[in-house]
């Protein structure tokens, strides 16, 4: 897995805008109650279902897996010039 400059940023970011996408979807009503951990698996199956993202090999779904995939996915929305990519 290479290394992606601000990951953690990219990570948070990733996670409001799955959170968004989700429930703009219908799909589900977050609590705020729900570990960071727990979205971010729902959002991952999320977006493996929607084909928004490409799905890991079972044997390599991990959290790190997952949230590297969502920092991808996020930081391919946003524009070329945005302070996270530099």
């Amino acid at each position: 897995m290479k290394k992606i400059r601000h990951e953690a940023e990219l990570v948070k970011a990733a996670i409001l805008a799955g959170m968004k996408y989700g429930e703009e979807r219908g799909a589900v009503i977050f609590e705020p109650t729900d570990s960071a951990s727990e979205k971010i698996l729902f959002i991952y199956r999320l977006l493996v279902h929607d084909k928004q993202i490409q799905p890991l090999p079972e044997d390599q779904v991990s959290q790190q897996s997952m949230r590297h995939k969502l920092a991808i996915w996020y930081s391919k929305q946003l524009p070329a010039d945005h302070p996270l990519l530099k």
